[in-house]
């Protein structure tokens, strides 16, 4: 038996979530019809409020309802440290450490050749003209520990110091509270060859 258009329409919208195959969009799709209307509902209010009201902040280009986010608009920022990111969720994790008073530049991907994804898609253009503007003394790459992650950081390093902008890249190694003996060699090696002196 061949399901309704309209479900199928459905069902093929749901599948554009990640991780989510064409069963799973089916059962969300019957459950939200079936059982839970008003989520549904909300779900379709909530979709078209966002994509009419959320754009990019103008300086770091992360998700904002206004020109600038209200970190970049905050005057309790150190403009001179610029962190770079790979996604706004990085943001959110590297501000709840409460570490860091620097501003940020979020990149909305990272570099992915084979997905079609290059150094316009990731808005680089503006992160060079951002790390210029006279006033970022560091950036700070902090772009994922992955094979894509790393070429960007490598990329984005090699474009800012053909600048002479200072770079620097965050650490990786031993988690707070880790035991050597649990953590995977590729971790305990990159730990060692960070090293610095106490």
């Amino acid at each position: 038996m061949r399901s309704p258009h309209t479900l199928d329409q459905l069902v093929d919208a749901l599948r554009c979530l990640p991780g989510i195959g064409p069963k799973s969009a089916l059962r969300m799709a019957y459950h939200l019809l079936q059982r839970d209307r008003q989520g549904a509902q909300n779900l379709a209010h909530s979709l078209d409020n966002a994509l009419q009201l959320i754009g990019h902040c103008e300086l770091c280009n992360t998700f904002s309802e206004t020109s600038l986010c209200p970190l970049c608009a905050s005057e309790d920022r150190d403009n001179s440290l610029l962190c770079v990111v790979e996604m706004p969720t990085d943001l959110m994790m590297l501000e709840q450490t409460h570490s860091y008073n620097g501003m940020y530049f979020v990149l909305m991907g990272r570099l992915s050749p084979l997905d079609g994804i290059g150094p316009k898609e990731i808005n680089l253009d503006k992160l060079i003209k951002r790390a210029q503007d006279g006033v970022v003394s560091e950036v700070i790459l902090a772009t994922n520990y992955t094979s894509e992650g790393e070429a960007t950081a490598h990329y984005i390093s090699e474009l800012l110091k053909s600048r002479h902008i200072a770079v620097s890249r965050i650490a990786r190694g031993l988690p707070m509270g880790g035991e050597i003996e649990y953590v995977d060699s590729g971790t305990l090696s990159m730990a060692l060859l960070g090293r610095k002196s106490v």
